[in-house]
């Protein structure tokens, strides 16, 4: 009697975009040492764009800041392909404004390089089973910020449609996280005004920084990224 074939286990597949050739290698080396992994690699944005183009992996570990690119619209170009793939930042970037960006893109987790995983097989294996491998700072700062606007007064009435339309291409250009000369330049306008527009749209959008900004506007739909 002929024996059943065994069901083949299909290797995970996933995508490293990380332009810091050390990092790449320290995180691909973790990945390969297992028979777990099928793993393929991007320095820049534009390999990981062509790469997504033609396949979707199981899992996609990138860094925000590209020599060519972002690495949040490789996020939003992921999400837009599929929504089973498991999104992880890598990167030296904590602020508020790309912790909050990357996760309403659809990022699944978010590791601080300087908090890199001891296993880093083990938290993508984490990943998959559903769980969102965060950085203690950021899951602090999540805490703080859940708990300050459950605990806040009532927001009043604001009628943020008034934004003009100037603040919300500058809002725009915060969320991609652009400096306010490079704000200025884009825009046409002098580098002494954005202060003051930044400073109305917090009024408006009842805030007190860029990262609260950004999640006000997005949840409002006054920009999308």
């Amino acid at each position: 009697m002929a024996l059943a074939d065994s069901q083949v286990i299909q290797p995970i597949s996933v995508l490293i975009v990380e332009d810091d050739a050390p990092t790449r290698q320290r995180i691909v080396g973790a990945l390969s040492n297992t028979a777990d992994f099928n793993v393929n690699q991007a320095a820049s944005f534009t390999e990981a764009y062509s790469f997504l183009a033609q396949t979707c992996p199981d899992v996609l570990l990138t860094d925000i800041q590209l020599p060519d690119g972002s690495g949040m619209d490789l996020i939003r170009r992921m999400r837009q392909k599929s929504d089973k793939t498991e999104i992880m930042v890598i990167s030296i970037l904590g602020d508020e404004t790309s912790v909050i960006s990357a996760i309403l893109l659809g990022a699944n987790g978010y590791i601080l390089k300087d908090a890199f995983p001891a296993d880093i097989a083990d938290t993508v294996r984490d990943l998959l089973k559903g769980h969102s491998p965060i950085s203690a700072s950021i899951a602090r700062f999540i805490v703080r910020r859940t708990q300050s606007r459950e605990s806040g007064a009532p927001r009043s009435d604001l009628n943020t449609a008034k934004l003009t339309a100037r603040e919300i291409d500058i809002l725009w250009g915060i969320a991609k996280g652009f400096s306010y000369a490079d704000i200025a330049d884009h825009l046409g306008i002098s580098r002494q005004t954005v202060p003051g527009y930044i400073k109305n749209i917090y009024r408006k959008l009842e805030v007190n920084t860029r990262g609260e900004a950004v999640y006000e506007a997005l949840q409002q739909g006054l920009i999308r990224l």
